[in-house]
């Protein structure tokens, strides 16, 4: 495995701007589901600063927010005492996720995967460049994958990334395909300002502006991963082991967004969220525990998906879990919805917490509800 971390130089050629792209592209190398397999060059770039918004993203927000603090006699400085997120970062608006993707994916080809030997492409993120086609299509042209490579979209809220895992490791064992790659590009900003311009109409009174709270912990950012059949395997490659998934539609109207014109809107009861998710995520690992013999004291690390520290010590507590073994990204780069699992993994890996022969657990969950809990072994 190898890593690297680039100059910040790439651009986007928009009418009157350049927009930096402060990147890390990290190489890494993972998983396997059961006995299956799985490489995965992990090619990770984080979100810019623009040239129009050089100052801290959770500063603006908190600007844009004033009028609504003043109003409703609300402390300053609100969403990071709420949800410990201090920053986030956006992709620029004309920024599409499938140019997001494509970019993870093409440091993934400059790190050594052979593009011709991709037999599938999968997007999947929430965030897609339009209803049809698939926004893989655009991925594809953009990587200059070949015309056998299949292509489609997976979406499943903030566990998609993993779900599309799933899936290609499922082909790979049935033996219809050697190679996925599998990208996800996500950008909050528009729903985000969307919700900022919602929040400032000022007809909302504190209970009215609950619903809207949890749009403004969104980031953005992109990863992509290449799963492969197992002789393909790198040597160092950690493998990812037995897993289980865990899913409650019960209440999956707790968190619900759609598009609204050219914006995009969201609006989740927080609470009863966290309460169904932890009850979803404690049944999971009672199962995971009995499929793998594994106790709380097994991983060296764990990863889940970034929401914020409420979440995360809820779910450490339900389950019992070492917080001092929890690796996290929210503090930096907030939510980045299917992006920030597979995304906080590569770099716990490139701090030296995820090296082969060290037990890890990743620990995924979406909003419909679902989860899916999975070992990384040897």
């Amino acid at each position: 495995m190898s890593t690297s971390t680039p100059e910040p130089v790439v651009t986007l050629d928009e009418a009157a701007r350049l927009a930096k792209i402060a990147g890390i592209h990290e190489r890494e190398t993972v998983a396997s589901f059961h006995r299956w397999f799985a490489e995965e060059t992990l090619a990770l770039r984080s979100t810019p600063d623009l040239a129009d918004h050089l100052k801290d993203d959770e500063e603006d927000a908190q600007e844009e927010l004033a009028p609504l603090y003043d109003r409703l006699n609300l402390p300053h400085g609100r969403l990071e005492l709420m949800t410990g997120i201090r920053e986030r970062r956006f992709w620029s608006a004309s920024y599409r996720p499938s140019e997001a993707s494509a970019d993870a994916g093409n440091a993934l080809l400059e790190a050594g995967v052979d593009g011709g030997e991709v037999d599938l492409l999968i997007h999947a993120a929430v965030c897609r460049d339009r209803l049809e086609p698939a926004t893989a299509s655009y991925v594809h042209r953009l990587m200059g994958l070949g015309s056998s490579t299949q292509i489609l979209d997976v979406s499943n809220a903030c566990l998609g990334f993993l779900n599309a895992v799933v899936l290609a490791g499922g082909l790979i064992e049935s033996g219809q395909i050697k190679r996925a790659v599998i990208v996800a590009g996500e950008n909050g900003r528009p729903l985000v300002d969307r919700t900022i311009e919602i929040l400032n109409r000022g007809d909302l009174d504190r209970k009215a502006i609950k619903p809207y709270f949890a749009n403004l912990t969104i980031g953005a950012g992109a990863v992509a991963w290449s799963v492969v059949r197992r002789d393909l395997l790198d040597p160092d490659a950690p493998l990812l082991g037995e897993g289980i998934i865990e899913t409650d539609t019960s209440n999956n109207e707790l968190c619900q967004g759609d598009s609204a014109g050219e914006a995009l809107e969201m609006q989740t009861d927080s609470e009863e969220l966290l309460h169904a998710g932890i009850a979803v995520a404690e049944r999971a690992w009672t199962q995971f525990a009995a499929l793998t013999g594994w106790t709380t004291d097994t991983p060296e690390l764990v990863v889940t998906h970034q929401v914020g520290k409420a979440h995360t010590k809820a779910l450490f507590d339900a389950i019992g879990l070492d917080p001092s073994k929890n690796f996290s990204t929210f503090e930096s780069l907030g939510n980045v919805g299917s992006v920030s699992l597979p995304l906080t993994y590569a770099m716990a890996w490139n701090e030296g917490l995820a090296a082969r022969g060290r037990p890890a657990l990743l620990m995924g969950i979406g909003s419909g509800l679902s989860a899916i809990i999975h070992s990384v072994t040897n």
